[in-house]
């Protein structure tokens, strides 16, 4: 008997731009912010949790080609990451921040706009664990967290947001948690074994 998961996991933009102290983007987390460790060490909890109960992560990252030939500038954000040359595919600062990699057995999307669904293999890898919610968090909370679980409960998917494991300035991150409890559970227990819920006998 096989054992599966009504939930999967998915953990947006854990780079080195976006967690690191000397990154690139400060979308997420402000510069000597205290929230840094914080995050990061809730991120770390929430991929331990997932493993240890068997429910799939799919970890997904935004990156650029190094001329930014793929990057369509439309928003601040955009025209701001190839300003400030952040995310090139290849760099440092493109690559999963250090404990919070995929493992072998785990799914990596990569994507290229703010919503993660959008124009990128995420929706097909999904659709392919045959799950019903998902458990969404990353950084940053008002942008690629906020439009990939508006995209997500348009699908139709039940979806839960782990506050703690996700990041964005205080006022701004509590203002689209705020936004997205209208549409989805926002767990601020940390009870993650509850989130996740029980697997499914098959």
């Amino acid at each position: 008997m096989s054992v599966a998961h009504h939930t999967a996991l998915l953990a947006l933009h854990y780079q080195n731009d976006v967690l690191h102290a000397d990154g690139l983007i400060r979308v997420g987390v402000e510069a000597n912010s205290p929230q840094r460790q914080a995050l990061i060490e809730a991120a770390g909890r929430l991929l331990a949790q997932a493993r240890a109960q068997g429910v799939p992560i799919v970890h997904v990252r935004v990156g650029y080609r190094p001329d930014y030939a793929d990057l369509l500038c439309n928003a601040p954000i955009l025209h701001n990451v190839k300003r400030i040359g952040a995310m090139q595919t290849g760099s440092w600062g493109a690559q999963f921040f250090e404990g919070l990699a995929p493992l072998p057995n785990e799914f990596e999307v990569h994507h290229t706009r703010i919503n993660a669904f959008f124009g990128s293999a995420l929706e097909p890898v999904v659709r392919c664990l045959g799950v019903e919610r998902l458990v969404i968090a990353g950084v940053a909370t008002h942008s690629v967290v906020e439009s990939t679980v508006r995209h997500a409960v348009d699908m139709g998917y039940e979806v839960a947001v782990v506050a703690s494991a996700c990041g964005a300035p205080p006022a701004t991150h509590e203002a689209s948690l705020a936004s997205m409890s209208l549409i989805a559970h926002i767990d601020r227990d940390e009870d993650w074994a509850t989130v996740f819920g029980a697997p499914q006998a098959q």
